[in-house]
């Protein structure tokens, strides 16, 4: 039984369900009564055994394969070592996930000590699972009493375009993107054209999650760098949030991976098939 289950591979179900038109429940990676029914409306209109767990034929139907584990270019920093770190995560979801967020620190050329940390506390206030989840309702995104994520329609500074923007370009993914500009800067940079705007439950893919958080840091890379230099850890945090929105756990966790972190990383020389 799926009852109770989380993680990354409930994520790819919500997010195929989404897409289904079966599915309106949070994106958040765990399995309840709203995705088990979800899942049987789909296996209904699919003509599949109703049983609202996700079978093989279940995962095929939806367009989902089995995940094939990915080997970091940062050889001696491991899930073992960051996992402790996330007390809100699980294991298996840090050991699947680690590596494809220090692969992209890599390709976008931020594979340091301080850009790790950076990222990972990022991950660790926006996400805690260490999961490219959606961001939930409230009282700073939602009016009293309105459509979820009113308050984002018409924001300065997001690029929405009025209903349905808000609720469209929510908080996705590991640096919880939002706002249809953000949404298509960062899709165009990682190299899928449009495709992040025109469907945006791909920034709950963890592979693009893991590209487009490298790729919002590397845009701020500058600010980043000279906030974290002079110890000014809150600035940093506002140039990711526009916020101290979970400041001192940002801040403990950076220092803290600091710490956690080898003085010298090893980074796998990539070859053209790695690339």
């Amino acid at each position: 039984m799926e009852r109770g289950r989380r993680g990354q591979d409930v994520l790819d179900w919500q997010c195929a369900l989404a897409r289904a038109g079966v599915y309106t429940g949070d994106l958040d990676g765990c399995w309840g009564p709203v995705t088990a029914t979800a899942a049987k409306a789909f296996q209904s209109t699919r003509g599949l055994t109703v049983s609202g767990v996700v079978d093989g034929s279940t995962a095929v139907a939806m367009g989902l394969g089995g995940e094939n584990s990915v080997a970091s270019f940062i050889r001696n920093v491991s899930a073992s070592l960051i996992a402790p770190l996330f007390p809100g995560a699980q294991a298996a979801d840090v050991q699947r996930n680690l590596p494809l967020v220090l692969n992209a620190l890599v390709e976008a050329g931020l594979a340091d000590r301080q850009m790790i940390a950076m990222a990972l506390a990022t991950i660790r206030v926006e996400t805690r699972s260490f999961l490219p989840v959606s961001e939930q309702v409230s009282m700073f995104n939602t009016s009293a009493g309105g459509k979820p994520f009113d308050l984002y329609n018409s924001r300065p500074g997001l690029g929405n375009t009025g209903t349905p923007d808000g609720e469209r370009f929510r908080g996705r993914g590991f640096v919880q993107l939002t706002g249809r500009a953000n949404y298509a800067s960062c899709g165009k940079a990682i190299g899928l054209g449009t495709k992040l705007v025109e469907d945006p439950l791909l920034a709950h893919d963890a592979n693009i999650a893991a590209k487009v958080l490298a790729n919002y840091l590397k845009g701020r890379q500058a600010k980043l760098r000279s906030a974290l230099d002079s110890g000014d850890e809150g600035k940093a945090r506002r140039v990711v949030n526009g916020g101290d929105h979970g400041l001192r756990e940002f801040s403990e966790c950076y220092q803290a991976l600091l710490l956690a972190l080898p003085k010298q990383l090893v980074v796998v020389p990539r070859t053209p098939a790695a690339a």
